[in-house]
Parts: structure tokens; C-alpha cells; sequence
């Protein structure tokens, strides 16, 4: 059942120091780097009583099909500069991987549920680098051919997301780099430097707002996962210096709200979230990542569970809209209308201020399975298109 949890252990003081790193700096080093669209969403926002309505599309990133890709390349080039600072200042990727060469060949290793797996697998390819990536045995066949096609191996994993990540973290060597979005206690250096990465997005948002001359968002609803997003999503709207920061909401899967759980018993937990317990299965998360809990536990100011059928309602009304967002990638308008219109819109109401406010959501990934898409929606994946850098009606 849909349900909304304020954070009882939520501080209104929290702040975090400004990054003293521009993740971006790499990024528009990237072939084909243009910024996401920003899209306002004006039918959507009159129906539920907003000011405004702001979506991050996220359906065509660097040519993949989701945001993973800027945290696992800022991570990876930013380990590899440390360890070889004879890497620094290379011009392009040209130039990086002639330089990389000369050094042993690695092959980088990630669990994933599809998305961050691609991701790796893209930037060992642009490095010249092998990449194996495991994934939850029932992992849908789009996605796990997708990281193939990037010239990864694929390895299926019986049992849970986070038996799959027990299974990658054990592959060690030499030549092994780990790039992984998930953390646990003495594995939290790599994906707080993923988290570190995806800031570029928001970075995005900043200036496409101020080119539109629109302010920030009052409310931000953020996809959980493991929390890598949501401590990004921390880290840049819980600044020193940002006046007014907006509000922010955490959103997962009903079957997989791991953050939500953790926040109920005062500590992390671990659910049992298998490979099918939600169509949302970027979401299906049985713990949050330990790199990533302070900023969930003290810089979030509620968490929403939403159903798959929300899941579903929510893809057909961004596609209404011209947005193609998968799942996962729909969850943040599927927590939105749970708050607004749903059981829970009561216990919103008493905590968030929700009425003739300015909100922001993320689309993270766009068809990622074209075949459930269209199944959902109705009709077959569009093309997609090339303006990426406009806040766009």
C-alpha cells in the first residue's frame, strides 16, 4: 500500500560543504556531451495545484538511456588520475586512452539492475577497458543485451541485487577496478565520488532555470535505489549559502522501500528485495548504501512508497506529454500524485507544503525495456530527439 513517511531524524539545520571538484569539467570532455532537458510540464502542474512543474529528462544521456553514466566515468577517471598522475590534464577521451595505454590493462566490475552497469561497461569501452558486469537473475533481457552490446560480460547472479553486489565485490585482482553505486562499511570512497558526479545534473537544472528566468524549486522528489541519487540531490540543494532550500522527498517501491524501513527503526535495514518486486527495478534496493544513509537520515524531509500500478499511470501521463520515462524513471511524478491525490495526501498535507509550489522531478531513465514500455503506454517507443539544452514546453 502507498504510503508517506515523514523523517522523524530529519535536521532543517543540515548543511554540507560546497564541492571543491567540477565533476562537469570531465563530462564536457565526453563525445556527444550536451545538457539534458529540462521540460515544464504546465498541464500537469494546473491538475494539481502547482505553481510550476519541472522534469529532468534523463531518457538520453551521452547516448544511453539513463543519468548512471556520469557518476561511474567521474569516478573511474578520478581513481585513475589519483593512482597515475601522469593522466592529468588529458584533452579528450582520444587522448586519455592513449595515455592509458601505456598502463596494465583493467577491467572495471559492477553489480547492477541494468542502468549503472551500462554506464561501467560504456566507459570501459571509451577507455579500452574490459568490463564485468553482474546483474539479479531475472533481470529483464533489454537490459541485460543492452550492456552486452557495450562489450561487457554479463554475469546472472541467483538471488537478490544485494547478493549480486556481495558477488561483484568479491572479484579482486590487480587489474580489477570496482565501480560501484552501493556502499557498505570500508566501500564508501567510490560511490560517494559516483554521487559526486551526478552533481553535473543539477548543475543542469541551475542554469537552465536562470537562462528561463524561473527560481529554483521549493519541492524536489528524488528516486531512492540505494541513496546515491538522493545524496547527490543532498549534497546541492543542503549547501552552505543556498538560500531557501526546497524541500525534498524521497520516493521507492512499496515491495523495496528499503530507506523508508531504515528510517522507521532508527538504523539501516536489509529487505529482502528480490529481482521482481517491483517493475521498478532501479529501485529494487534492499539497503541503503552506507556512503550515502547520513545524508538520507538527517537531509530528507519525507519518504513515499508508491505501487507499480502509480508506476504505470504516471509513464502513460509523461508520455501524454511527449517524455518518454521508464519504470524507474517515472517514480518521482507516481510519489508526486501519491501526495497530492492519494491516501497519503492527508499526511502530506500536515508536513509539506505542497499548494502553489514550484516542483522539481527527476525522469532517470527513459525506455530502458521498449517492449514494457510500449505495453504500458500503448504504443511503440518515439524517436527520440535532439534538443537537450532548453526548458522546453
Amino acid at each position: 500500500m502507498a504510503t508517506f513517511l515523514p523523517n522523524t531524524h530529519f535536521q532543517a539545520s543540515y548543511r554540507v560543504a560546497a564541492g571543491s571538484v567540477d565533476p562537469g569539467g570531465v563530462h564536457r570532455r565526453l563525445p556527444g556531451y550536451t545538457p539534458t532537458p529540462l521540460r515544464r510540464l504546465p498541464t500537469l502542474a494546473r491538475r494539481l495545484g502547482l505553481a510550476s512543474l519541472h522534469l529532468k529528462d534523463e531518457s538520453d544521456r551521452l547516448g544511453l538511456s539513463a543519468y548512471k553514466v556520469l557518476g561511474a566515468i567521474w569516478a573511474t577517471v578520478r581513481l585513475l588520475e589519483e593512482r597515475h598522475p601522469e593522466l592529468l590534464g588529458w584533452d579528450d577521451l582520444t587522448d586519455l586512452r592513449r595515455r592509458l595505454a601505456a598502463l596494465p590493462r583493467l577491467t572495471l566490475v559492477s553489480a547492477t539492475d541494468g542502468n549503472h552497469g551500462r554506464g561501467v561497461a560504456r566507459v570501459a569501452r571509451w577507455l579500452g577497458f574490459g568490463a564485468e558486469i553482474y546483474v539479479p537473475a531475472g533481470t529483464k533481457a533489454p537490459r541485460i543485451e543492452a550492456i552486452a552490446l557495450e562489450g561487457a560480460r554479463v554475469i546472472e547472479v541467483p538471488g537478490t541485487y544485494d547478493a549480486t553486489v556481495a558477488r561483484a565485490a568479491a572479484v579482486t585482482g590487480p587489474t580489477v577496478l570496482l565501480i560501484q553505486d552501493h556502499g557498505w562499511p570500508g566501500y564508501e570512497r567510490v560511490p560517494a565520488l559516483v554521487a559526486e558526479g551526478y552533481a553535473t545534473i543539477f548543475q543542469e537544472i541551475d542554469s537552465q532555470l536562470a537562462a528561463a528566468g524561473e527560481a529554483g524549486p521549493d519541492l524536489v522528489l528524488v528516486q531512492i535505489g540505494v541513496g546515491t541519487l538522493a545524496s547527490a540531490v543532498v549534497r546541492h540543494y543542503r549547501r552552505w549559502g543556498l538560500e531557501s532550500p526546497p524541500q525534498l522527498v524521497g520516493v521507492e517501491p512499496v515491495g523495496a522501500a528499503c530507506v523508508l524501513r531504515s528510517i522507521e527503526a532508527g538504523r539501516p535495514v536489509l529487505l529482502e528485495a528480490g529481482a521482481d518486486a517491483s517493475i521498478m527495478a532501479g529501485l529494487n534496493c534492499g539497503a541503503p548504501s552506507s556512503a550515502a544513509w547520513p545524508d538520507l537520515r538527517d537531509g530528507i524531509d519525507g519518504f513515499v512508497a508508491v505501487e507499480d500500478e502509480q508506476a504505470r499511470a504516471a509513464m502513460r501521463m509523461l508520455a501524454a506529454e511527449g517524455v518518454v520515462s521508464g519504470e524507474s524513471g517515472a517514480a518521482g511524478l507516481a510519489g508526486l500524485l501519491e501526495l497530492v491525490e492519494g491516501e497519503s495526501a492527508g499526511a502530506a498535507r500536515e508536513h509539506l507544503d505542497l499548494e502553489g509550489r514550484r516542483v522539481l522531478l527527476l525522469s532517470t531513465e527513459g525506455a530502458t525495456d521498449p517492449a514494457a514500455w510500449e505495453e504500458i503506454v500503448g504504443r511503440p517507443v518515439p524517436a527520440r530527439t535532439n534538443d537537450r539544452s532548453r526548458v522546453e514546453d
